[in-house]
Order: structure tokens, then sequence, then C-alpha cells
């Protein structure tokens, strides 16, 4: 499997980000939003240091630069198996579950090149 750029992970990273706000505002529970936010927290700081790369970087391959990018798929696959009942409303689950996937497969793909 050819590993994704950095252009194409901020992308999917980006979208993630907006999808995990949206379902933050509609969580109904605290318990719920403070999941959110600690991913939403983890993946924003992941942004933050792919945009300090110079935009003539962004074609080469993609690697983790946060520790917390490490430790973020099994509270992403938490959120997954209890996506119906943190996300309420229907079209940011059906965003949500197709954007996982590509974002789980690019941070899985990171964990075998380790």
């Amino acid at each position: 499997m050819t590993q994704t750029t950095v252009a194409d992970t901020l992308r999917e990273y980006q979208s993630l980000l907006e999808l995990l706000d949206d379902a933050y505002w509609e969580a109904s529970s605290i318990q719920h939003k403070d999941m959110l936010y600690d991913i939403i927290s983890i993946l924003s700081q992941e942004v933050a240091e792919i945009n300090k790369l110079s935009v003539q970087d962004h074609h080469f391959p993609y690697e983790v630069v946060t520790e917390g990018m490490r430790r973020v798929v099994p509270k992403l696959e938490r959120l997954d198996e209890h996506r119906e009942d943190v996300i309420q409303r229907t079209q940011t689950l059906t965003d949500f579950r197709d954007i996982l996937s590509s974002v789980l497969g690019i941070l899985e793909a990171q964990v075998e090149t380790l």
C-alpha cells in the first residue's frame, strides 16, 4: 500500500475535525462531549504541526508528527463503536463513517511503517 501524502492527510484530518466539531455541539451528554473534545484536541495539535511544514513538502509521504496521534487510534475506534449514541444528527453520522475509515487507514499505515 502506498503511503498517503502530507496534503491528502491534512485534507482528511481537517474534514474529520469539522465533523467532530459538529458532533461535539450536537452531543447530548458531558461524557460524549469530553470524548469528542479529547480527540479534537489531539487532531488539532497534529494539524497545527503539519501546517508548519512548507507547502513544497506537502507531496512527501505523511509521517505522524505528535505523540498524541500515536495513541488516538483506540479513541477513534471506541468512538466508532459508540457512534450511534454519540453522534445524534444523521448527516454528521453518515459523513463521519466515510471519513473515519480514511483516517484510520492513514493511521494504521503509520503503525505498519514503525
